[in-house]
């Protein structure tokens, strides 16, 4: 979701990620059915391709953000999305999230804050994409944790938390489980956006800095 792109919040909600470049470097799909991480572009602040073990990607673990607005922890959806959630931990335990900010606040139909870009412009991603995940009947209500995407199997670092219960088509893998720090995401959805594209659709207007992201095994 580029803070500035062609293709804004659509009448179907759509929640699109990036940019042409990268769906198109993702065009080949993965069936859902594996973890695979496949090399794509852009590759930004590159910590290599993660390996998938079931032994290892289904061990459960909780992630805290410590953000200058304060910590957001959730609980990883092991079970439901394993590709998912063992990539999350891949690139915090690299600390590729560390020292980025969430660039995207909608506060209008959709209610999501977006993460996970270090180059803040919502066009960057870790270098590999792996295919979606836990969508049959999927819905998004409040303190849900999800991947944004380009298309399907499109998934990178960028991810979406949902501060109030929003309505979106089951094509956005949700992988966690806000535990603590709903608060924290509604206090910087009530600071606003900017609008810049589109009404209730911007950079937040609390800075949100991700200082570091911390796993811990449960």
């Amino acid at each position: 979701m580029p803070r500035r792109q062609g293709a804004l919040l659509a009448a179907a909600l759509l929640l699109p990620l990036v940019t042409a470049t990268q769906a198109t470097a993702a065009a080949a799909p993965v069936p859902a059915a594996a973890c695979t991480y496949t090399p794509a572009v852009p590759a930004d602040n590159y910590k290599g391709i993660p390996d998938f073990d079931p032994v290892k990607a289904a061990r459960p673990y909780s992630a805290t953000l410590r953000t200058g607005q304060g910590a957001i922890t959730f609980k990883a959806l092991t079970d439901k999305a394993p590709c998912t959630t063992n990539s999350f931990r891949f690139l915090a335990e690299k600390r590729y999230f560390n020292g980025t900010h969430c660039h995207r606040l909608t506060t209008a139909r959709l209610y999501v804050l977006q993460c996970g870009d270090p180059t803040g412009t919502g066009s960057g991603g870790p270098g590999y994409s792996f295919p979606d995940e836990n969508l049959t009947g999927a819905t998004y209500p409040a303190g849900t944790v999800a991947m944004a995407n380009a298309g399907p199997n499109t998934n990178g670092s960028q991810f979406f938390f949902v501060w109030k219960d929003t309505k979106l088509s089951p094509a956005y893998t949700p992988f966690g489980r806000v535990t603590a720090g709903l608060d924290v995401l509604q206090k910087i959805a009530a600071g606003g956006e900017d609008d810049q594209n589109g009404p209730g659709d911007g950079y937040p207007t609390l800075p949100v800095n991700i200082k570091r992201v911390q796993i811990k095994h449960t």
